[in-house]
């Protein structure tokens, strides 16, 4: 099977819209883009469609899937329980990248909560995905549209390399303007608890709703801590080659990360390093790629999976990365690259 490509980068083509939409209704997938990742979509109130994604992405089966919709009233149909938090953070953060897990109703098959009695429910901020919800029937589950574990896609043609002839199309939307995916905020909790952190930050939760926390499986430096969020359990955005977060003071990070690519040299072998625009004329012996700047984290959070995805395409023998402490979106760019590392820090 050959993929098609739908080329959307001047503009949502109704036509093409048209025939994505026939084919979610039709249960097959597309991948289509959004303000956070690229997503791979099917009808998220068909069991089969679900279980297609599963397949394509070679997904664990208890891991959730979001449900996209494009309009407030939409929710009533998949929830039972619908708290007055639930509305005031969509009044003020959708569309966007915010997540909710609310308690699901009978029209959510259990093949798209990964066996959970509660649903995941967002309203993207991108043209063509609230466009391609509507023309889907109002309801498209729809994770990243990778290879399960694999660095997240944020253009059409990282979709390609994992997805060319295993799915029906890819939009192409061109590159997506945040790059992490969506903050996820469990309602169903006594206390709202965050089980994903993204570019909705606790901070910024707790300015509309009061008291939010984080899951401790998400903070705590021992991997054996499992966060709670079933999917948050299994290792995400990993590149081929082994990958490191050198964290300490920054001219000892510099000088580490130079004394660990110079070793690999002598092995015969080339090291990739992820530095900032401030730091990446520092390193020697190794392809260094700039994630951006400091003063930007937008733009770090926007190029980690693609340098990820680069880095494989160097086929690098090794990865230090420098860590990346930022105002808002630091928990979650963190989040991120520890996952994609295994947790293995190097302390210098």
């Amino acid at each position: 099977m050959i993929t098609v490509l739908e080329d959307m980068r001047n503009g949502v083509r109704e036509d093409g819209i048209r025939r994505a939409g026939e084919i979610v209704r039709q249960g097959g997938l597309v991948a289509f883009p959004t303000e956070t990742v690229y997503g791979l979509g099917a009808d998220a109130l068909d069991a089969g469609a679900s279980a297609k994604i599963y397949q394509a992405k070679g997904r664990p089966s208890d891991n959730p899937l979001i449900v996209h919709i494009a309009d407030w009233e939409a929710i009533e149909r998949i929830t039972e329980d619908r708290p007055a938090q639930a509305r005031l953070l969509a009044d003020m953060f959708w569309p966007g990248p915010l997540t909710m897990i609310l308690k699901k109703s009978a029209a959510v098959p259990y093949a798209t909560t990964g066996g959970l009695d509660t649903v995941a429910v967002r309203m993207p901020d991108h043209p063509i995905a609230l466009a391609l919800i509507r023309a889907g029937g109002g309801y498209i589950a729809a994770p990243s549209a990778n290879t399960s574990g694999r660095p997240s896609p944020t253009t059409a043609q990282h979709v390609a390399e994992d997805m060319d002839g295993v799915i029906d199309m890819i939009i192409d939307g061109g590159p997506v303007s945040i790059g992490l995916e969506s903050t996820i905020v469990d309602l169903t909790e006594e206390t709202p608890m965050i089980l994903r952190p993204g570019y909705i930050s606790q901070e910024m939760l707790r300015d509309v709703i009061g008291s939010v926390k984080m899951d401790r499986g998400l903070i705590s430096e021992d991997s054996s801590v499992r966060p709670k969020a079933p999917g948050m359990k299994y290792r995400h955005y990993a590149p081929r080659a082994p990958l490191f977060i050198v964290e300490g003071d920054r001219q000892r990070v510099q000088e580490k990360i130079n004394a660990l690519t110079a070793a690999e040299n002598k092995k015969g072998r080339m090291p990739g390093v992820i530095a900032t625009d401030e730091t990446s004329g520092s390193y020697a012996h190794a392809i260094v790629e700039s994630i951006g700047s400091r003063a930007d984290e937008r733009s770090i959070a926007r190029h980690l999976y693609a340098i990820l995805r680069e880095f494989d395409r160097r086929e690098v023998s090794v990865i230090y990365s420098e860590s990346f402490e930022t105002p808002q979106m630091g928990p979650a760019i963190m989040n991120r690259l520890m996952k994609a590392a295994g947790h293995q820090v190097i302390y210098a």
